[in-house]
């Protein structure tokens, strides 16, 4: 039965740079592509992306078999660990600081449970 997880990151990115880069970049290596008809099909996730004090801090809820949940990890910082190129060729770099998982909050549990019935 699948469960919630958390997993953050840290960044440092271009200021102008889009920062829905690196969320695309976590959905390619999740499901494929970053536009896909639902579900996806290792794990339903949702990336926030915000800027503070000139990092980017990214945070990915994502629901998964306990099994998968390393594999789901690891696929999260591959594509977090570097940039993403565009199909018509425009890439938007970054450098990966921090990652690590972390525990979902309790504003995030309704969301979480979403996830998990996806």
């Amino acid at each position: 039965m699948r469960q919630a997880f958390a997993h953050e990151a840290v960044l440092t990115i271009e200021q102008d740079a889009d920062i829905r880069a690196p969320g695309a970049a976590v959905t390619v290596a999740l499901c494929g592509h970053w536009d896909h008809e639902p579900p996806c099909p290792l794990a339903p996730h949702h990336v926030h992306t915000d800027h503070v004090d000139g990092a980017l801090h990214v945070r990915i809820l994502f629901a998964a078999e306990p099994n998968t949940e390393h594999q789901v990890r690891q696929l999260i910082e591959l594509a977090l660990s570097g940039k993403l190129t565009f199909p018509d060729g425009f890439t938007t770099p970054w450098r990966l600081y921090t990652s690590q998982p972390s525990q979902l909050s309790a504003d995030e549990t309704h969301h979480a449970k979403r996830l998990i019935r996806s």
